[in-house]
């Protein structure tokens, strides 16, 4: 199906999740779309490996669930099933060198005012987000507010506690792999509103964690690039686009020349400025690519002999806060059918920056010292395989899960994020309103592009370019309940007001105990 001339209607540049739907949504629609791809595979930032010791396992992007529901419509089209992570045998928190068990979507809190600091954090901060715009946030309210603030200014203004405080900032590891004063407020709430709020995106049961594809996400890419045959050309890094004369042409590293009626950008911002462009950039869209930079993220594959965490009565789920410790989180990654036990974990941000630059054994050791601690196990100390992705090398990525905004860049740069420049339309997940920075979001954002150059062409109204998914019936929603004391509780600061300085510790003791002791205030 190649042009003979190397002219195509659409050249889509980046061969990820977001461009490959790009390019197989204007395949189907009678348009013929060319992907060029810097690497040797495509999927941009899944990838799945398959070797003996692991049968597959995914270095990159891999967990789905409910509400994500572009993704699994095409791996319903695909014939890949999902299945879930285990979450059956208690949880485990980690703190102050001791472990605790747990059965929930966060970790309980046993002291009443780390109770009250904790539960009026994440209640404000969904209460924040409600007011962000998922398609616009820099046109929230308080937005000029909110982004001049990091996020490590709002967990001051709101957290009393220091434990409140430590885990808020595994929060924000966790979610975007970058430290909480590296990240604006009003973009970090408007990140975990998009997601459908704090439950939805941290939880495993329910939450964006829920499940894995059978076999490794990569599939996805690799069907869709099967799909498209040789429309698709590896090892073509794109580093000239010039839209000057009546074609828009692209030259690529090995001075092939490509020609179209459009191009579609599926890479993350950042990348653009690997790319010289003609005419240049406007001032702001040149001006944004210098100002996202992208998480920091090794994510770790440690392999063991058998599921020795479970026969303890534990899932392989550790939630870990210690200041020395390389991972933050960990999940079972063990295959659904009980075989190839293994603990997936995440070096996250600052640590991730502090240790990459050991060697693989070290990072390994000390990855099996920390769950031997955890677990309270030597076995935890004797892996048999050792898998790991360090994503800040990675030179067409750059970094992972995504780009992040730090203070004052959303309001400033943001409105021209999806702005076409030209005959230049924009995907890639950084540019979705659902599901941002996850596979989810990626195929949004390239099927939105794909539908604005329809559009462009008359072929669609213009009304249809932003198109809601219908649920998928496999990986259903369930809503989140909170409780009365969740939603009535007062924060520390207002219940010292209430109380007064003379009564507060009697009472904040008695109420917050009793509301936990009849199961009133964990969340689950």
């Amino acid at each position: 199906m190649t042009a003979p001339d190397n002219t195509f209607d659409v050249i889509v540049v980046g061969g990820g999740i977001s461009g490959l739907s790009a390019a197989k949504l204007l395949k189907a629609n009678g348009l013929t779309p060319v992907v060029l791809e810097a690497r040797d595979r495509v999927g941009g930032r899944t990838f799945t490996a398959r070797n003996k010791e692991t049968k597959w396992v995914d270095l990159g992007g891999a967990y789905v669930g409910p509400t994500q529901n572009r993704i699994l419509r095409l791996a319903h089209e695909y014939g890949i099933k999902t299945y879930k992570v285990n979450e059956d045998e208690s949880l485990l928190h980690y703190k102050n060198g001791k472990s605790y068990p747990f059965h929930a979507s966060f970790p309980p809190m046993w002291n009443p005012f780390d109770i009250m600091d904790f539960n009026n954090l994440f209640r404000t901060m969904d209460e924040m987000g409600q007011e962000i715009p998922r398609e616009a946030p820099w046109k929230a309210p308080h937005a000029e507010e909110w982004d001049k603030m990091s996020m490590q200014q709002l967990f001051d203004k709101l957290c009393w506690t220091r434990n409140a405080r430590q885990f808020a900032t595994l929060f924000v590891n966790v979610n975007v792999t970058s430290e909480p004063h590296e990240v604006s407020a009003l973009w970090f709430l408007w990140y975990v509103k998009q997601c459908g709020g704090i439950m939805r995106i941290f939880s495993t049961t329910n939450g964006g964690q829920e499940r894995k594809f059978q076999g490794g996400s990569g599939q996805i890419s690799e069907c869709m690039a099967k799909e498209l045959g040789d429309l698709v050309k590896m090892n073509s890094p794109v580093y000239r686009i010039d839209q000057t004369g009546d074609m828009v042409v692209v030259e690529t590293l090995d001075k092939q020349t490509y020609k179209a009626r459009y191009v579609v950008m599926a890479t993350p911002p950042g990348l653009n400025m690997k790319m010289h462009f003609s005419p240049e950039l406007p001032p702001l869209r040149n001006q944004l690519i210098s100002r996202v930079p992208m998480g920091s993220v090794i994510k770790c594959m440690v392999y063991y002999k058998e599921s020795f965490w479970r026969k303890k009565g534990f899932c392989g789920t550790m939630v870990i806060e210690d200041d020395n410790t390389p991972i933050g989180l960990t999940l079972d990654d063990t295959k659904p059918d009980g075989s190839v036990p293994a603990i997936m974990g995440f070096i996250l941000s600052r640590n991730c920056r502090k240790l990459c630059m050991l060697t693989k054994e070290e990072r390994l050791r000390r990855i099996c010292e920390i769950y031997a601690k955890v677990l309270g196990t030597d076995e935890a100390l004797h892996p048999v395989h050792y898998e790991e992705k360090n994503w800040c090398e990675e030179e067409y990525s750059g970094g992972c899960y995504t780009a992040y905004f730090p203070p004052g860049i959303l309001t400033q740069f943001g409105k021209v994020l999806r702005e076409p420049v030209g005959r230049l339309y924009f995907a890639g997940t950084e540019t979705a309103t659902e599901w941002s920075g996850y596979m989810e979001g990626a195929v949004q954002a390239g099927e939105r592009a794909a539908r604005e150059i329809l559009c462009s062409l008359g072929k669609i109204h213009q009304s249809q370019i932003w198109q809601t998914e219908p649920e998928c019936r496999e990986v259903p929603s369930l809503p989140f309940h909170t409780t009365f004391w969740e939603r009535n509780l007062p924060s520390v600061g207002g219940f010292l007001k209430l109380t007064g300085a003379s009564a507060f510790l009697s009472a904040a003791a008695a109420a917050g105990l009793l509301a936990y002791k009849k199961g009133l205030l964990p969340r689950s």
